[in-house]
């Protein structure tokens, strides 16, 4: 298990929930439209929001934003230590730096004092765009030499008696990111933070995500993710969850089976599940119902779920573990079914 560590009062690691993440793309210094953005981000479900930090006056701006927003806020530094420094006294929960591009460990270790005065975690985040030439030299650009270079970070940070580390190594190969962070993993119980950089636009993002960060997630691999979508961050949230769900780390959801219909199907069940799940999205619980379309595997779907429906001539049949507990007429199938799953819920 993973060490436990505090981000402005979210906890990753440590068998805590895996928490959700994503970026601003605003300027930083533009309080208002970064302030909506990461309004709408929490809205969304995001737990942590990371702002990019490029000048004082981006660091400046720190303060007045956490006095408008409750999500714990990480600072993305490249290259300019000062800018760490400054970020931390204006009040960030949690710094992102890659060490090898800050500098010489002096700069470094400044970086370091500050955190460790002020309680602030910082994440070693490498890139596969970001390996120092000697790695490359040694391993070229391969997962092995983007561990090692987390890895040769990390052993910076604990020289300087600092250890509140998360660790990420991202690539935008779905393959290295996985070898990468399986490396991590065997190496030290640091938290670690999943994604899959420069994924592209969204559908080919959340195809390269649910590979990469599922795969991790589903082998306990993973404490915080974040799904890098080129567009509205909000989408890369919307896609986060639905990895959560379908790799087993959120149950608390209504799950709807159904088949991908042929033509033994006799109703139409695109708009079947299309209302069930549009209706039964409030539900925060572990429900699974299946929406079945013939004779063929609805019967065992329906045992297989806590509830299961079906029509066709005018008549539509509820499932309840996989017994018929009600005939309806088909038109006030999916009414009668919000009902029973609603009742359902309340006494989980």
């Amino acid at each position: 298990m993973t060490k436990k560590i505090n981000i402005g009062g979210v906890v990753i690691g440590g068998g805590y929930p895996i928490a959700i993440q994503s970026m601003t793309n605003t300027k930083t210094s533009d309080i208002d439209r970064t302030v909506l953005q990461i309004q709408n981000l929490a809205l969304a479900g995001c737990h942590i929001a990371r702002m990019a930090v490029t000048d004082q006056k981006d660091a400046q701006s720190i303060k007045t934003i956490k006095q408008k927003v409750k999500m714990p806020l990480v600072a993305d530094i490249q290259f300019d230590y000062r800018l760490a420094i400054a970020s931390i006294e204006n009040g960030i929960d949690k710094i992102r730096i890659n060490p090898g591009n800050i500098g010489n460990k002096e700069k470094v270790k400044a970086i370091i004092d500050s955190a460790k005065a002020h309680k602030v975690p910082i994440r070693v985040g490498v890139n596969s765009g970001s390996i120092e030439k000697e790695l490359l030299r040694e391993y070229g650009r391969t997962a092995q030499a983007l561990a090692q270079s987390a890895l040769k970070s990390v052993s910076l940070l604990e020289s300087f008696g600092f250890y509140d580390i998360v660790v990420s190594v991202k690539s935008s190969e779905v393959k290295t990111m996985i070898d990468a962070c399986r490396i991590i993993n065997k190496s030290c119980q640091y938290p670690q933070h999943l994604g899959v950089t420069e994924a592209g636009l969204f559908e080919s993002a959340i195809i390269k995500s649910a590979i990469g960060i599922g795969s991790l997630l589903i082998d306990n691999i993973g404490d915080t993710i974040r799904v890098s979508v080129t567009g509205d961050p909000v989408d890369e949230i919307k896609a986060a969850k639905l990895i959560l769900r379908y790799s087993g780390k959120d149950k608390n959801f209504v799950e709807i089976v159904s088949c991908p219909t042929c033509a033994r199907c006799n109703v139409d069940l695109y708009n079947l599940a299309t209302q069930a799940q549009e209706r039964l999205s409030h539900i925060a619980k572990p429900v699974k119902i299946a929406i079945m379309g013939c004779a063929v595997n609805g019967p065992g779907e329906a045992k297989g779920a806590d509830f299961g429906i079906t029509g066709g001539n005018g008549k539509g049949l509820i499932f309840e573990k996989g017994k018929l507990i009600k005939t309806v007429n088909e038109n006030d199938l999916i009414d009668e079914l919000v009902k029973k799953v609603e009742e359902f819920a309340q006494n989980l």
